[in-house]
């Protein structure tokens, strides 16, 4: 490996292959939880389709959902000061029954 490839102290290399960075497009996440974990599961719904499917779910220590909530709360605070305030329109409640709930 050579000196410019290699990661400095403390860095880590992070590799993104090709599927993963085209991206999976979502317009809902249902986050459910347990004393131990997050689950975070992104659903894209569409008009007049009766049934959506869980497209990717991530699960998150708690310690990881904190530090997750805290980075996405930055990048919207520079994201409106860069392009003004993301409006939050209201909708109608979706119904979410597309099975029990547990825990892990």
């Amino acid at each position: 490996m050579s000196e410019e490839k290699k990661p400095k102290k403390g860095q880590i290399n992070i590799e993104l292959d090709e599927k993963v960075a085209e991206g999976t497009y979502s317009n809902l996440a249902i986050i459910n939880h347990s004393v131990s974990e997050f689950v975070v599961d992104f659903v894209s719904i569409m008009p007049g389709t009766p049934k959506s499917k869980v497209k990717s779910r991530i699960i998150l220590t708690p310690q990881h959902a904190k530090r997750l909530l805290k980075a996405l709360g930055d990048n919207v605070k520079r994201f409106e000061k860069a392009h003004g305030e993301i409006k939050d329109y209201e909708q109608p409640p979706i119904p979410l029954n597309f099975g029990p709930t547990g825990q892990a």
